[in-house]
């Protein structure tokens, strides 16, 4: 039996970005678009006829603003919303507004460029509303997309062992869909010196400096976005910045982030599978990997590697996910030493202080 395309409402005030989109949308099989609206009026009235299974929402629109339509359809009829703007990266206050709001996911407005710059760009639109659309706001589901690129265009794979042991632990964390929320209630749980974390959000370039400085607001720890040749440090985070790949290095007893420009890895830049492996080369039973909720299987293999190597591997369970893709996954590799819940995930590092 065939299965159902993904029904997408579009609500933007620009006709323009309506039809970019819904070429985007349409280009993918695995969904269509249902409708367009130019306001979140129009829109309400089609939902009144059919109910889309994920809405792409813009910002700044008149008659009414997508943040205010978004409060009031979460607190009346949740369906999973797509925020697509280019707003959403210029600031921590809108994000934070965003976030809080009840999207799932920020998608930034289609822009011209490259052919590979819009060849990228139009597969992270349609990953990311496809994962919103299997996104259930109270039960969650299992599913996977298809695989690009491995993480051996970034980093080689190799047999040899990580540096010697010291007694330093480095955290190591992967998310996507429902990530941007879950990481939050992570990092603001824990105490101001706690182990060093690098983060890969799958989240496009213009947002996450954004993203960290909202998270370094609400945190006792330094969070900040990753730049090249960072050190990883007690009581600091790191998040990879959208569109390029954040490795972990490493020199003497120091650790340091690499930021690298490479093609996509499992259809991501950055790609958890990268940093994953990359720890378990320098970092091996030094290195926690933590794989959160998100769609597809990045990461899966890298924390395979990293428990091949040594480290302690934890997946995020079913129940506490918003979408569980890549920990259920990494699961079926037997890349996850244990399952726990999203509660237990800042307990679980905080432990690891000495």
């Amino acid at each position: 039996m065939k299965k159902a395309k993904k029904r997408v409402l579009i609500v933007d005030d620009s006709a323009a970005v309506r039809q970019v989109l819904s070429e985007i949308i349409n280009a993918d099989n695995r969904m269509e678009v249902m409708a367009t609206a130019g306001d979140p009026f129009q829109a309400t009235e089609r939902i009144s006829k059919e109910v889309p299974d994920v809405i792409v929402l813009d910002v700044e629109m008149p008659r009414m603003d997508g943040l205010t339509f978004l409060r009031r359809l979460m607190a009346q009829r949740p369906i999973p919303v797509v925020i697509c703007s280019t707003l959403v990266g210029a600031g921590t206050q809108m994000l934070d507004a965003v976030v809080t709001s009840g999207a799932v996911d920020v998608i930034a407005k289609p822009a011209l460029g490259t052919r590979q710059k819009l060849i990228d760009t139009r597969m992270q639109i349609q990953d990311t509303i496809l994962a919103a659309s299997h996104a259930c706001l109270d039960r969650r589901k299992t599913f996977r997309t298809r695989e690009n690129l491995s993480a051996d265009v970034v980093i080689p794979a190799t047999s040899r062992h990580a540096m010697l042991k010291t007694t330093d632990k480095v955290v190591l964390i992967g998310a996507s869909t429902g990530g941007t929320e879950a990481l939050c209630r992570v990092l603001e749980s824990l105490p101001d010196y706690s182990p060093p974390i690098v983060v890969v959000q799958h989240m496009p370039e213009a947002f996450t400096s954004a993203f960290a400085q909202r998270l370094n607001g609400l945190c006792k720890i330094t969070v900040k976005e990753a730049r090249n040749n960072d050190r990883v440090m007690r009581g600091h985070a790191l998040i990879a910045p959208g569109g390029r790949h954040t490795l972990l290095t490493r020199s003497g007893a120091n650790y340091r982030v690499e930021v690298r420009d490479a093609p996509l890895v499992n259809r991501h830049r950055p790609s958890v599978d990268v940093l994953f492996r990359s720890a378990a080369q320098v970092a091996g039973t030094n290195a926690v990997g933590i794989i959160m909720t998100g769609m597809g299987n990045d990461g899966a293999h890298g924390l395979k590697e990293m428990r091949d190597a040594g480290a302690v591997t934890y997946g995020q369970c079913k129940s506490s996910c918003v979408v569980y893709g890549m920990p259920a996954e990494a699961k079926k590799l037997g890349a996850v030493g244990k399952e726990i819940d999203l509660s237990q995930i800042a307990g679980t590092i905080a432990s690891l202080i000495d």
